[in-house]
């Protein structure tokens, strides 16, 4: 059941447009709200952006499976996982506004360590994860 809810979540995410784009300069900036909690770190080691150990590593998250790095992850995010859900920028966004009700509405289980709502913004922190993400390190070297 989950992964039939997730497969169709990712239809839909791949068969809409993006309602709102977001400003990658504007979300570096809104990220300070979230590096309480997370950091921003390559797999080599080099920090892009400085923040806590409180929750995972943002580095890469667009385009990675849910709760599948290394942090000890609520149960909503590990079912998630084992449904195989990959982070796009509008299903962050939807995630940041209450991790809780987004993770019960989309059929897992709704607990999440993550308590803090990002009411706005959002749009513009998923921009600037997504332009630290691997695939636009690769961009930017060809």
């Amino acid at each position: 059941m989950k992964l039939m809810i997730a497969s169709a979540i990712a239809t839909v995410s791949l068969t809409t447009t993006a309602f709102a784009e977001g400003d990658v300069e504007k979300g570096e900036s809104a990220f300070k709200k979230c590096k309480a909690c997370h950091t921003i770190t390559s797999p080599e080691g080099e920090v892009i952006f400085k923040g806590g150990r409180t929750g995972p590593n943002l580095y890469g998250v667009i385009g990675r499976v849910a709760g599948s790095i290394d942090f000890k992850y609520g149960s909503g995010l590990l079912g998630a996982k084992d449904a195989g859900f990959v982070w796009t920028e509008e299903t962050l966004v939807e995630y940041t506004k209450d991790p809780k009700k987004w993770l019960g509405d989309n059929g897992f289980d709704s607990k999440s360590k993550m308590t803090y709502k990002l009411k706005k913004g959002g749009e513009d922190v998923a921009a600037y994860l997504a332009s630290v993400a691997p695939a636009a390190d690769a961009a930017a070297s060809e």
